[in-house]
């Protein structure tokens, strides 16, 4: 047997057979698939014809397809779930959001609830809570109005109540006139806001109105000190103090404080928003300057408080003429910051006394100042936020008489009627009080009951409850 041929003799035999195969053709054999290029070359579109599956060997038979390749993935981008499913992060939103709407409506559930259960208890005991609530404010404002015509302090009784809503409302004047569920669903509109908080007008659903201040959270004392601060407000009474009705402690740290809604407004807005041909006359000035120190007195002497931030519009008027001062010892609630904060905004509108810029401590004297500039403001009719050639009201009302024009000082209405006008004494006697009231000196301003008893000396006219005790006291000085 002859030896096998080398590898090199081997692969030029296969090539030379390769080379031999002169005729090739698989027609109409039900083949499929793509014709290689190397044979349709050699042998030519006929040898193929018939094949309906074959593509791409003449330009009668179909295309082959592109071979598909894989597209690469983006970046971050998250291959998605088996079954063309929804990615997980999508899953997670999703459910994220059922989550949310189902706590949502639970909430709306609940606020509901609370509403209905609260209707349905009042609308049961109405008759016999209103009559007894009648008969017992009868009593209590009885009460209160014959200890305040013989100068004596009214009682205050506290009485507290939770709500469906939770957090705690603590009454000041007996029996309870509405709950916490009554307060925080009540209709409310903005009055006015301030450094220490905003001020609501607030229908409850009898139709009663109440104002509501809410403090701001971050700036009121603690828990415990709070509460102690604001007991000791709402025992303070008096005909010329606007008195703390209530308060409200909320769950999650809301402070509310509940007083007598005056619907005349401020002696601010009285004296600069009114209507046109709307003028103030003057025993309505001297009757407000009476009303305000007369208030202030008793809250130096009998309550021993400074009120801090006294301005005109912190002067509330109940009937036209009858003052009455608010945030009484709402100082005493804030913390040392807030209270900084607020003598900074007073400054801004014209009240704040000269050395408070350096102290940063309001005293009894800084209230005197306060209602001097008070007492300015009604004898001239001008904002003491308003400045002449850089001059506050008292600098200017100062420089005004320096230069002996005493009489461009007052206000034009007071010089208009003669017949109910004031006479020049009193105008000029109010004057030179109220500049003892705003000299830069401390020292050289006067005590309250002090500025009381020279008003009534001015313009004698019917005192008001506790009066004679202030009058008489400043007399036997």
């Amino acid at each position: 047997m002859p030896p096998p041929p080398p590898p090199l003799a081997r692969a030029a035999r296969r090539g030379l057979l390769l080379l031999l195969v002169l005729s090739f053709n698989v027609s109409y054999n039900n083949l499929s698939g793509a014709v290689p290029a190397s044979l349709l070359q050699k042998f030519g579109p006929p040898s193929f014809a018939g094949n309906i599956l074959l593509c791409g060997y003449s330009a009668s038979s179909p295309p082959c397809p592109a071979s598909p390749s894989p597209a690469p993935a983006s970046p971050g981008q998250e291959p998605t779930g088996p079954r063309g499913g929804r990615t997980k992060k999508e899953l997670i939103l999703i459910i994220g959001g059922i989550v949310l709407g189902i706590l949502i409506l639970l909430s709306l559930c609940c606020l509901l609830l609370c509403c209905l259960i609260r209707k349905k208890r009042s609308s049961g005991s109405t008759g016999a809570r209103s009559g007894k609530q009648s008969s017992s404010k009868e009593a209590g404002a009885g009460a209160a109005a014959a200890a305040a015509g013989r100068g004596e302090k009214p009682g205050t009784s506290e009485a507290e109540s939770g709500g469906d809503v939770g957090g705690k409302l603590v009454h000041f004047d007996g029996p309870l006139a509405f709950t916490a569920d009554d307060l925080l669903c009540a209709t409310a509109e903005i009055m006015g806001k301030s450094t220490y908080g905003t001020v609501y007008k607030a229908t409850l659903e009898d139709g009663s109105l109440v104002a509501v201040k809410r403090l701001r959270e971050k700036i009121t004392k603690g828990h415990k000190e709070f509460e102690a601060e604001a007991a000791a407000l709402g025992k303070i009474r008096h005909p010329n103090l606007l008195p703390l009705r209530a308060y409200y402690l909320g769950p999650k740290g809301e402070k509310l404080l509940v007083f007598d809604y005056m619907p005349n407004g401020s002696l601010s807005a009285f004296l600069h928003a009114r209507a046109p041909n709307t003028p103030v006359e003057w025993a309505t000035r001297m009757t407000i300057a009476k009303g305000t120190a007369r208030g202030l007195a008793y809250l130096h002497d009998d309550a021993s408080i400074v009120h801090g931030n006294l301005t005109a519009s912190n002067v509330l008027l109940e009937d036209g003429s009858s003052p009455k001062i608010a945030d009484i010892g709402l100082s005493r609630l804030m913390t040392a910051a807030a209270n900084s904060n607020v003598l900074a905004a007073a400054g801004a509108l014209g009240y704040r006394a000269p050395e408070l810029s350096k102290l940063k401590k309001a005293s009894a004297k800084t209230d005197i100042y306060s209602l001097g500039v008070i007492i300015l403001e009604l004898l001239t009719g001008r904002s003491p936020a308003d400045t002449t050639n850089g001059m506050d009201l008292p600098q200017w009302v100062s420089s005004i008489v320096k230069e002996e024009w005493t009489s461009e000082v007052f206000d034009v209405e007071l010089m208009r009627d003669a017949t109910t006008g004031p006479d020049g004494d009193e105008l000029m006697d109010t004057l030179k009080l109220a500049l003892q009231c705003v000299d830069p000196s401390p020292s050289a301003r006067p005590e309250a009951r002090e500025v009381l008893r020279q008003l009534e000396q001015i313009r004698p006219g019917q005192e008001g409850p506790g009066d004679e005790a202030h009058v008489a006291s400043a007399s036997n000085e």
